[in-house]
């Protein structure tokens, strides 16, 4: 009994479509790295640790250095998040200060005015005017 397992051309074509389907949405939810984090820095602490030499173990300087350094990793990815609130903590009160005033905003090739009837806060603060939102940072002047 002879058995032809050669998939014909059609059937390659589609197997080929649908696997490339597939590892596109398995990539869709992942964004390349560009840079180094703690948890990338922690794993690779570990793995020398895991692979050094019993005979030369690691120095206690060089030990005590790779944890500052951790440490101040660690300290300054704390300081960034907690710098990203108080950003928008100051945009959003900055938008408040606009709330009942007349405001021009440019939309695209429309410039609107109108009085700041809401505020929506966020990352992004939003203006209501003339009964649209418009992002905060659309806002190019406070009128009298």
């Amino acid at each position: 009994m002879n058995v032809n397992t050669a998939m014909s051309g059609a059937d390659l074509a589609r197997t080929k479509i649908e696997v490339d389907t597939f590892n596109k949405t398995l990539d869709s939810g992942r964004a390349a790295k560009t840079s180094l984090d703690k948890d990338d820095f922690l794993k690779i602490l570990v793995t020398q640790l895991q692979h050094q030499d019993p005979t030369k173990p690691l120095e206690d300087k060089e030990f005590i250095a790779q944890m500052a350094q951790f440490s101040s990793l660690e300290q300054m990815t704390n300081m960034s998040a907690n710098f990203a609130k108080l950003s928008n903590l100051l945009a959003s009160s900055e938008a408040s200060g606009v709330l009942g005033r007349n405001v021009s905003i440019q939309d695209g090739d429309n410039r609107i005015q109108g009085v700041v009837s809401e505020i929506v806060r966020g990352a992004t603060p939003l203006v209501g005017v003339n009964g649209k939102y418009y992002s905060f940072d659309q806002v190019e002047s406070v009128l009298q």
